[in-house]
Parts: structure tokens; sequence; C-alpha cells
């Protein structure tokens, strides 16, 4: 299960780095870029807590199998795709098949496991999407770099194929068949709610993409606001549906949890620092300062070992600092970022004060993102489990995809008004966006001192 829950994660990330090569073959723009990368996360986030309760409805298990075997189907077609158009279809649909397996990970996590191995088991959870979401950069410079066979960018997706065939196969095996709901106590899927959502979510996400290179016509500031009435409408009807008894794509009572608005919020904001970094990095390393695919993928390795290692350790340090670790983690990022932005600042390439930032940037991203998540998931009743894994990696994808579109529309707006491109110009846009990377951390560092429920 976390093998695949790896896979996916890492076509998250992946793509950051083959992003400039399949612009370039592809003849792609930078907005055709960016739902390349968003498209994923869309159909990714919209579906998740669908994903998660059609595994109650029909088994964890089954419906794990099933959503594994389209993403593996999907990834063979973006790896075969002739232009842009057709790559962003493919990579909707394989967002998808994510949809359908990943939400299985935390319901059978939380349904297999009591007390201190639950705790244990999201522990290793925490620590796979945090190794997950910077090794991708990695990944795919090494992919990119290697053009095997002369096939360029193909392989990030590629590769998919041969590992969800074996995981297809081991899965079929090893899998516990237990999770599944009998019929006449299973939930209805709530089809009014996730089309409001997904309309919302589409409404919002198109003209943050398209609106800098269309030059914000009036139909980009009109989606706007028709994705906020959506929204809104989505709430309304999600709360009349749970006073009249119905099952609503998200359970309030889930979201009345102890900490658990707080939790939302603070992952919101982390993943969107995280993509939003991740993206205009990669933008800048490769775009103005002319690395290769696979240098930039290797740039990122110092967040990578570092969000890695404490994501794994955090659990084992003194329980008095527990609690101050997330805001920490804020903290921590802060100045992070702006030393990134800093060391790049006037067209350089960093020298050793930037993979010091880099470090931070990774320590700061796991200690705000593991123990948030842990402590949110540890407590929940079983019964809430599909709720809750669904909510909150919606919620994660759904930071994801707004870092990539509104820092990356920040960046690639703030690069076209300064004129002809290059390392210099590349810079500037690049510490702009750190600062707004910055300010969004400083928000969540404050945060708990106005959500944390009393």
């Amino acid at each position: 299960m976390l093998a695949a829950q790896f896979m996916a994660l890492l076509d998250v990330f992946i793509v950051n780095v083959a992003a400039p090569t399949i612009g370039t073959e592809l003849h792609a723009s930078g907005a055709d870029l960016q739902l390349v990368i968003a498209g994923y996360t869309i159909t990714y986030s919209v579906l998740l807590i669908t994903g998660a309760r059609l595994g109650d409805r029909l088994g964890h298990a089954r419906v794990h199998l099933a959503g594994l075997a389209l993403f593996t189907a999907a990834s063979l077609a973006c790896g075969l795709a002739q232009g842009s158009t057709e790559l962003i279809v493919f990579r909707l649909v394989q967002g998808s098949g994510s949809a359908l397996m990943i939400p299985q990970v935390l319901s059978l996590i939380q349904r297999n496991f009591l007390g201190e191995a639950r705790v244990r088991a999201l522990g290793m959870y925490a620590a796979v999407i945090a190794v997950g979401a910077a090794a991708g950069q990695i990944v795919g410079g090494v992919l990119v770099s290697a053009d095997l066979f002369g096939t360029g960018w193909r392989p990030v997706f590629l590769v998919n194929v041969p590992v969800g065939v074996v995981l297809l196969l081991v899965g079929r095996r090893v899998l516990p068949k237990d999770g599944r709901t009998e019929p006449e106590r299973a939930r209805a899927l709530d089809l009014p709610g996730l089309v409001l959502l997904a309309l919302s979510v589409a409404l919002l996400t198109v003209p943050l993409v398209l609106g800098q290179e269309e030059d914000w016509p009036l139909w980009s500031w009109l989606s706007l606001v028709a994705a906020a009435v959506l929204f809104a409408s989505f709430c309304g009807y999600e709360s009349r549906l749970a006073r009249r008894g119905g099952a609503p794509l998200i359970a309030p009572r889930v979201l009345r949890h102890p900490g658990m608005g707080l939790a939302v919020f603070r992952i919101l904001a982390v993943m969107a620092v995280n993509g939003g970094f991740l993206f205009a990095i990669t933008l800048h390393v490769q775009g103005g300062l002319g690395f290769s695919a696979l240098r930039a993928g290797l740039s990122f390795a110092p967040t990578a070992v570092v969000f890695g290692v404490v994501g794994l350790t955090w659990r084992r340090w003194p329980a008095a600092w527990q609690r101050a670790l997330t805001p920490l983690g804020f903290v921590i990022t802060i100045p992070s970022v702006l030393g990134v932005g800093l060391a790049f600042e006037g067209g350089d390439r960093g020298g050793a004060v930037l993979y010091v930032a880099y470090v931070g940037v990774g320590a700061g991203l796991a200690l705000a993102f593991g123990p948030t998540l842990t402590r949110a998931l540890a407590t929940v009743r079983p019964e809430d489990a599909a709720d809750a894994s669904g909510l909150l990696s919606s919620v994660a994808q759904l930071g994801q995809l707004l870092g990539v579109a509104v820092f990356g529309t920040l960046f690639l707006n703030r690069l076209e008004s300064l004129g002809a491109p290059g390392a210099y110009t590349s810079a500037k846009a690049l510490l702009a966006c750190m600062f707004a990377l910055a300010g969004t951390a400083a928000v969540g560092a404050v945060s708990g001192l106005v959500l944390r429920r009393r």
C-alpha cells in the first residue's frame, strides 16, 4: 500500500523537473505546463473523498486495485502522448486513478492498526509522503537526463507501468479483504456535492493558471467569482444534507473533531508552500540558470534527505516538544525560503548558503506536516477513517494545486513584467515568490493562536 502511495505521490512532483523538456518537445506554453502539473492534482483532490466512500461501499482492497490499474494505464497513455492537450487529458485520468487507490491506504491503516501500532503506521505513511514529495524532483531529473532510448521526458510516466503491474500482482495476494461495509449500511456517494465541489475547484484553478497568459480577461474574473459562489453553494448543500440525515461528502462530525479544523488549515498552508516552492525553483534553475534536468533534480537532494529524516524521527523527540513542532516547522520555513530567494539574487547560483536554506526548507516543511497529520488521524474513530483520510488527503492535494497555480502564476507574471528573460530577471521573479511563500508560512505559524479549539 505504501509503495502505491509513494508512486502516486511521486507523480505529483516528478513532472516538475520534466516540465521544461515537455514544453520544448510538445511546444507547450507556460499555462499548458501548469495544467500538466495541476491537472493530475485537480481530479486527485476532488475525487479523493468519493474514492474513500467507494472503498467503504465496495471494499478497500478492491477499489485500491481498480485505481491502481487505472493509474497504470493512464501512465502509459501519458508516456505515449503526442501533444500537450492529450497529455493534460491523460493526466486528469491518472489523477482519477490515484483518487481511487490512495484513500484506501489511510483507511486500511485506521481499520487494521490500534494504539501505538497505528501511530507507527501513520508515521511511516507521513514519512513516505515526505520522501516522495522531494524524491520526485530527483527521480524526474535522473530520468529526463538519461534520455532512455531517445525518449526524453516520457520515462517519467512510463516508469509507473512496470511498477504498477508488479503492485497489482502482489496486491491481489496480500491485501486484506475485510474492509467492505455491508450494502445496507453503506452511505450514498453524494454526487451533487461532488459536482459542486469539482466545478468550484475547476473554476478557481483554470483562471489562476490561464489568466496570466491571457492578460486576465473578463472571463477569468467571472470564473473566480463563480468559483466562490459555487463553493458557498457546496457548503450550504452539505449542511442541509447532513441535517436531513443524509451522507454529505464531508461529514460534519469529522470537521467537528477536536483539532480537525486547525489541521485542515495547516495542511493546506504547508502543502501550498511545498507545491509553490518546488514549481518556482524548478522554473528558475532550468529556465533562468540553464541547469540540466539532472542537476535541477539533484539540487533538491538536501531538501529530500532532511524531509525524510525529520519525517521518520520526530516522534522520538522529547514528548514536551511535540505540541510545538508544527508552529516551529512553519517558523523555520520562513527564513529558509527567503534564504533560497536571496541566495539566487542577482542571477547568482547560490553557493553554500543555498544548501543550508534547502536543508531548512526540508526540516521546516516536515515538522509542519508530519505532526499535524499524525495528531489529526491518530484519535479519529475507526468508523470515521474513510471520511477523515479522504478529507485530509484532499486538503493536501488542494494545497499542492493552489501552490502551483497561485505561486506559479506569481512567478510567471513577475517574470513577464520584468522584460527580457534571463538569470537576473528570473531571480527577481523568484525572490518575489519566496516572499509570498514566507508570508504563507507565517500565517501557518500563527494559525494555532486563532483556530485551535479550546
